[in-house]
Protein backbone atom coordinates (compact mmCIF):
# COMPACT_ATOMS: atom_id res chain seq x y z
CA UNK A 1 0.00 0.00 0.00
CA UNK A 2 3.31 2.60 0.08
CA UNK A 3 2.27 3.35 -3.29
CA UNK A 4 -1.22 4.23 -2.64
CA UNK A 5 0.20 6.69 -0.13
CA UNK A 6 2.45 7.99 -2.21
CA UNK A 7 -0.26 8.77 -4.64
CA UNK A 8 -2.87 10.18 -2.15
CA UNK A 9 0.14 12.09 -0.72
CA UNK A 10 0.69 13.74 -4.03
CA UNK A 11 -2.68 13.64 -5.70
CA UNK A 12 -5.12 14.25 -2.97
CA UNK A 13 -6.42 17.35 -4.00
CA UNK A 14 -6.84 16.78 -7.23
CA UNK A 15 -8.80 14.13 -6.51
CA UNK A 16 -11.06 15.64 -3.79
CA UNK A 17 -11.18 18.53 -6.30
CA UNK A 18 -12.51 16.44 -8.78
CA UNK A 19 -15.53 15.59 -6.47
CA UNK A 20 -16.90 19.28 -5.90
CA UNK A 21 -16.46 19.49 -9.66
CA UNK A 22 -18.61 16.79 -10.10
CA UNK A 23 -21.05 18.72 -7.61
CA UNK A 24 -20.55 22.02 -9.55
CA UNK A 25 -21.29 20.14 -13.01
CA UNK A 26 -23.83 18.54 -11.27
CA UNK A 27 -25.55 21.43 -9.66
CA UNK A 28 -25.90 23.42 -13.05
CA UNK A 29 -27.38 20.19 -14.99
CA UNK A 30 -29.98 20.79 -12.71
CA UNK A 31 -31.06 24.49 -13.85
CA UNK A 32 -30.49 23.66 -17.50
CA UNK A 33 -32.61 20.05 -16.87
CA UNK A 34 -35.66 22.72 -16.32
CA UNK A 35 -34.88 24.85 -19.25
CA UNK A 36 -33.15 27.47 -17.73
CA UNK A 37 -29.57 28.92 -18.70
CA UNK A 38 -27.97 30.34 -15.47
CA UNK A 39 -24.42 31.29 -15.03
CA UNK A 40 -25.27 31.99 -11.09
CA UNK A 41 -23.30 28.84 -10.21
CA UNK A 42 -20.04 30.32 -9.20
CA UNK A 43 -21.74 32.93 -7.19
CA UNK A 44 -23.51 30.37 -5.04
CA UNK A 45 -20.21 28.39 -4.78
CA UNK A 46 -18.53 31.63 -3.17
CA UNK A 47 -21.47 32.37 -0.62
CA UNK A 48 -21.27 28.71 0.56
CA UNK A 49 -17.61 28.87 1.09
CA UNK A 50 -17.24 31.94 2.47
CA UNK A 51 -20.32 31.85 4.73
CA UNK A 52 -18.88 28.00 6.13
CA UNK A 53 -15.24 29.75 6.70
CA UNK A 54 -16.40 32.44 8.67
CA UNK A 55 -18.31 30.27 10.51
CA UNK A 56 -15.45 28.02 11.21
CA UNK A 57 -12.86 30.50 11.56
CA UNK A 58 -15.05 33.35 13.29
CA UNK A 59 -17.09 31.35 15.26
CA UNK A 60 -15.97 27.97 15.94
CA UNK A 61 -19.30 25.81 14.19
CA UNK A 62 -18.51 22.14 14.18
CA UNK A 63 -18.05 21.65 10.26
CA UNK A 64 -21.66 19.71 9.85
CA UNK A 65 -23.14 22.69 10.85
CA UNK A 66 -20.96 24.69 8.67
CA UNK A 67 -21.43 22.71 5.27
CA UNK A 68 -25.05 23.00 6.36
CA UNK A 69 -25.18 27.09 6.59
CA UNK A 70 -22.88 26.88 3.02
CA UNK A 71 -25.95 25.04 1.79
CA UNK A 72 -28.51 27.36 3.02
CA UNK A 73 -27.02 30.85 2.19
CA UNK A 74 -26.72 30.51 -1.38
CA UNK A 75 -30.37 28.41 -1.17
CA UNK A 76 -31.99 31.11 0.47
CA UNK A 77 -29.80 33.46 -2.17
CA UNK A 78 -31.77 31.98 -4.99
CA UNK A 79 -34.59 32.15 -3.37
CA UNK A 80 -34.87 35.89 -3.23
CA UNK A 81 -33.17 36.70 -6.73
CA UNK A 82 -35.29 33.87 -8.17
CA UNK A 83 -38.44 35.85 -7.78
CA UNK A 84 -37.87 38.31 -10.64
CA UNK A 85 -34.66 36.98 -12.68
CA UNK A 86 -36.67 33.44 -13.26
CA UNK A 87 -39.62 35.30 -15.01
CA UNK A 88 -36.55 35.79 -18.02
CA UNK A 89 -35.26 32.99 -20.23
CA UNK A 90 -32.59 32.46 -22.61
CA UNK A 91 -29.93 34.67 -22.94
CA UNK A 92 -31.65 37.53 -20.62
CA UNK A 93 -31.65 34.82 -17.86
CA UNK A 94 -28.24 34.39 -18.43
CA UNK A 95 -26.95 38.19 -18.34
CA UNK A 96 -29.21 38.37 -15.52
CA UNK A 97 -27.59 35.39 -13.32
CA UNK A 98 -24.18 36.74 -14.84
CA UNK A 99 -24.33 40.08 -13.45
CA UNK A 100 -25.92 38.70 -9.88
CA UNK A 101 -22.30 36.68 -10.09
CA UNK A 102 -20.35 40.19 -10.79
CA UNK A 103 -22.64 41.80 -7.84
CA UNK A 104 -21.39 39.14 -5.47
CA UNK A 105 -17.47 39.01 -6.44
CA UNK A 106 -17.44 42.90 -6.15
CA UNK A 107 -19.24 42.79 -2.75
CA UNK A 108 -16.69 39.79 -1.38
CA UNK A 109 -13.88 42.47 -2.71
CA UNK A 110 -15.17 45.48 -0.90
CA UNK A 111 -16.48 43.77 2.34
CA UNK A 112 -12.82 43.49 3.48
CA UNK A 113 -13.74 43.64 7.08
CA UNK A 114 -15.13 40.23 7.30
CA UNK A 115 -14.28 38.69 4.33
CA UNK A 116 -10.29 39.95 3.32
CA UNK A 117 -11.29 41.96 0.25
CA UNK A 118 -8.67 40.59 -2.02
CA UNK A 119 -6.85 38.77 -0.16
CA UNK A 120 -9.30 36.36 0.95
CA UNK A 121 -9.33 34.30 3.84
CA UNK A 122 -6.42 32.56 4.87
CA UNK A 123 -5.92 29.57 6.76
CA UNK A 124 -9.31 28.15 6.47
CA UNK A 125 -8.40 24.68 8.79
CA UNK A 126 -8.98 21.69 6.36
CA UNK A 127 -11.42 19.46 7.52
CA UNK A 128 -12.29 18.07 4.24
CA UNK A 129 -11.89 14.50 3.83
CA UNK A 130 -11.97 12.17 1.23
CA UNK A 131 -15.39 10.31 2.31
CA UNK A 132 -16.78 13.69 2.79
CA UNK A 133 -16.75 14.60 -0.41
CA UNK A 134 -17.19 10.79 -1.53
CA UNK A 135 -20.70 11.00 0.60
CA UNK A 136 -21.77 14.27 -0.90
CA UNK A 137 -21.72 13.65 -5.01
CA UNK A 138 -23.17 10.19 -3.82
CA UNK A 139 -25.76 11.37 -1.78
CA UNK A 140 -26.25 14.08 -4.73
CA UNK A 141 -26.45 11.51 -7.86
CA UNK A 142 -29.10 9.57 -5.71
CA UNK A 143 -31.32 12.46 -5.12
CA UNK A 144 -31.34 13.70 -8.40
CA UNK A 145 -31.78 10.46 -10.18
CA UNK A 146 -34.74 9.82 -7.58
CA UNK A 147 -35.92 13.62 -9.16
CA UNK A 148 -35.45 12.75 -12.49
CA UNK A 149 -37.76 9.31 -12.45
CA UNK A 150 -40.64 11.23 -10.18
CA UNK A 151 -43.21 13.35 -11.20
CA UNK A 152 -41.18 16.47 -10.63
CA UNK A 153 -38.47 15.48 -13.03
CA UNK A 154 -40.79 15.06 -15.99
CA UNK A 155 -42.52 18.26 -15.19
CA UNK A 156 -38.39 19.62 -15.81
CA UNK A 157 -38.59 17.76 -18.84
CA UNK A 158 -41.92 18.90 -20.14
CA UNK A 159 -40.92 22.59 -19.22
CA UNK A 160 -37.46 22.50 -20.87
CA UNK A 161 -38.86 20.92 -24.19
CA UNK A 162 -41.86 23.85 -24.20
CA UNK A 163 -42.74 26.17 -21.11
CA UNK A 164 -45.74 27.41 -22.51
CA UNK A 165 -47.38 23.70 -23.31
CA UNK A 166 -46.39 22.66 -19.99
CA UNK A 167 -48.51 25.54 -18.48
CA UNK A 168 -51.47 24.47 -20.29
CA UNK A 169 -50.80 20.97 -19.29
CA UNK A 170 -51.36 21.98 -15.52
CA UNK A 171 -47.71 22.47 -14.76
CA UNK A 172 -46.38 25.13 -12.56
CA UNK A 173 -43.58 26.06 -14.32
CA UNK A 174 -42.64 28.63 -12.15
CA UNK A 175 -43.30 26.48 -9.10
CA UNK A 176 -40.63 23.58 -10.79
CA UNK A 177 -38.43 26.53 -11.80
CA UNK A 178 -37.57 28.40 -8.33
CA UNK A 179 -37.41 24.30 -6.82
CA UNK A 180 -34.63 23.84 -10.06
CA UNK A 181 -32.84 27.16 -8.99
CA UNK A 182 -32.85 26.87 -5.23
CA UNK A 183 -32.12 23.27 -5.35
CA UNK A 184 -28.87 24.08 -7.73
CA UNK A 185 -27.94 26.79 -5.45
CA UNK A 186 -27.56 24.80 -2.40
CA UNK A 187 -25.34 21.81 -4.39
CA UNK A 188 -23.21 24.64 -5.47
CA UNK A 189 -22.92 26.13 -1.90
CA UNK A 190 -22.01 22.47 -0.58
CA UNK A 191 -19.52 22.07 -3.55
CA UNK A 192 -17.48 25.61 -2.46
CA UNK A 193 -17.82 24.87 1.45
CA UNK A 194 -16.18 21.94 1.29
CA UNK A 195 -13.78 23.51 -1.35
CA UNK A 196 -13.08 26.10 1.04
CA UNK A 197 -11.95 23.91 3.76
CA UNK A 198 -9.31 21.14 1.27
CA UNK A 199 -7.87 24.43 -0.23
CA UNK A 200 -6.79 26.84 3.06
CA UNK A 201 -7.77 29.72 1.43
CA UNK A 202 -10.53 31.13 -0.68
CA UNK A 203 -10.64 34.25 -2.88
CA UNK A 204 -12.95 36.49 -4.85
CA UNK A 205 -11.05 35.85 -7.98
CA UNK A 206 -11.64 32.51 -7.79
CA UNK A 207 -15.48 32.71 -8.20
CA UNK A 208 -15.39 35.10 -11.13
CA UNK A 209 -16.90 35.03 -14.69
CA UNK A 210 -14.19 32.69 -15.93
CA UNK A 211 -15.40 29.68 -12.97
CA UNK A 212 -18.65 30.23 -13.99
CA UNK A 213 -17.97 29.68 -18.01
CA UNK A 214 -16.21 26.43 -16.56
CA UNK A 215 -18.85 25.09 -14.24
CA UNK A 216 -21.29 25.43 -17.34
CA UNK A 217 -18.79 23.67 -19.79
CA UNK A 218 -18.18 20.66 -17.68
CA UNK A 219 -21.99 20.07 -17.69
CA UNK A 220 -22.02 20.35 -21.75
CA UNK A 221 -19.03 18.90 -22.26
CA UNK A 222 -20.16 15.83 -20.25
CA UNK A 223 -23.83 16.11 -21.99
CA UNK A 224 -27.05 16.78 -19.78
CA UNK A 225 -28.42 13.75 -21.39
CA UNK A 226 -27.91 11.97 -17.83
CA UNK A 227 -26.63 12.60 -14.75
CA UNK A 228 -23.40 10.53 -15.89
CA UNK A 229 -22.58 13.17 -18.60
CA UNK A 230 -21.65 16.48 -16.08
CA UNK A 231 -19.59 14.14 -14.03
CA UNK A 232 -17.86 12.91 -17.03
CA UNK A 233 -17.02 16.60 -18.27
CA UNK A 234 -16.12 17.35 -14.72
CA UNK A 235 -13.54 14.94 -14.61
CA UNK A 236 -12.00 15.63 -17.79
CA UNK A 237 -12.03 19.26 -17.41
CA UNK A 238 -9.98 19.07 -14.12
CA UNK A 239 -8.11 16.01 -15.21
CA UNK A 240 -6.92 17.09 -18.72
CA UNK A 241 -4.47 20.31 -17.29
CA UNK A 242 -2.91 17.61 -15.44
CA UNK A 243 -2.64 14.85 -18.28
CA UNK A 244 -1.48 18.07 -20.74
CA UNK A 245 1.01 19.77 -18.22
CA UNK A 246 4.00 17.78 -20.22
CA UNK A 247 3.16 20.69 -23.38
CA UNK A 248 4.13 23.38 -21.32
CA UNK A 249 2.57 26.62 -22.62
CA UNK A 250 1.05 24.46 -25.50
CA UNK A 251 -1.39 23.16 -22.84
CA UNK A 252 -3.98 25.25 -22.83
CA UNK A 253 -4.50 25.60 -27.08
CA UNK A 254 -4.59 21.56 -27.09
CA UNK A 255 -7.29 21.90 -23.92
CA UNK A 256 -9.51 23.94 -26.67
CA UNK A 257 -8.79 22.24 -29.30
CA UNK A 258 -10.45 19.17 -27.50
CA UNK A 259 -13.07 21.15 -26.66
CA UNK A 260 -13.66 22.23 -29.75
CA UNK A 261 -13.70 18.97 -31.66
CA UNK A 262 -15.82 17.52 -29.15
CA UNK A 263 -18.87 20.62 -29.56
CA UNK A 264 -18.24 19.35 -33.20
CA UNK A 265 -18.47 15.67 -33.19
CA UNK A 266 -20.74 14.89 -30.09
CA UNK A 267 -23.15 18.02 -29.41
CA UNK A 268 -25.29 16.68 -26.95
CA UNK A 269 -21.54 15.96 -24.99
CA UNK A 270 -19.16 12.87 -24.18
CA UNK A 271 -22.19 11.42 -22.74
CA UNK A 272 -24.29 10.81 -26.07
CA UNK A 273 -24.95 7.73 -25.46
CA UNK A 274 -27.08 7.13 -29.11
CA UNK A 275 -24.25 9.21 -31.21
CA UNK A 276 -21.49 6.37 -29.63
CA UNK A 277 -24.23 3.27 -30.60
CA UNK A 278 -24.35 4.84 -33.92
CA UNK A 279 -20.79 5.25 -34.56
CA UNK A 280 -19.91 1.92 -32.99
CA UNK A 281 -22.26 -0.30 -34.77
CA UNK A 282 -21.32 1.16 -38.04
CA UNK A 283 -17.71 0.29 -36.94
CA UNK A 284 -18.99 -3.63 -36.39
CA UNK A 285 -21.30 -3.65 -39.73
CA UNK A 286 -18.13 -2.46 -41.62
CA UNK A 287 -16.23 -4.98 -40.13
Amino acid sequence: MAWFQNFWAVYSNLVLSLGTNALLALSIYLTLACGMLSIANAAFMALGAYASALLTMNSGWPFPAALAAGMAAPAAMAFLIGKPTLRLSGVYLAMATLAFGEVVRIALLNAESLTGGALGLNGIAQLTQWWHVALALAATLWLLWRLRRSRVGRAFEAIKEDETAAGLMGIDVAGHKMFAFVLGAAIAGLAGALNAHLTFFIGPGEYGFDRAVEILTMAILGGIGSLGGPVLGAAILTLLPELLRALQSFRLVVNGLILVLIVLFLPRGIWDTERLRQWFGRGRAGA
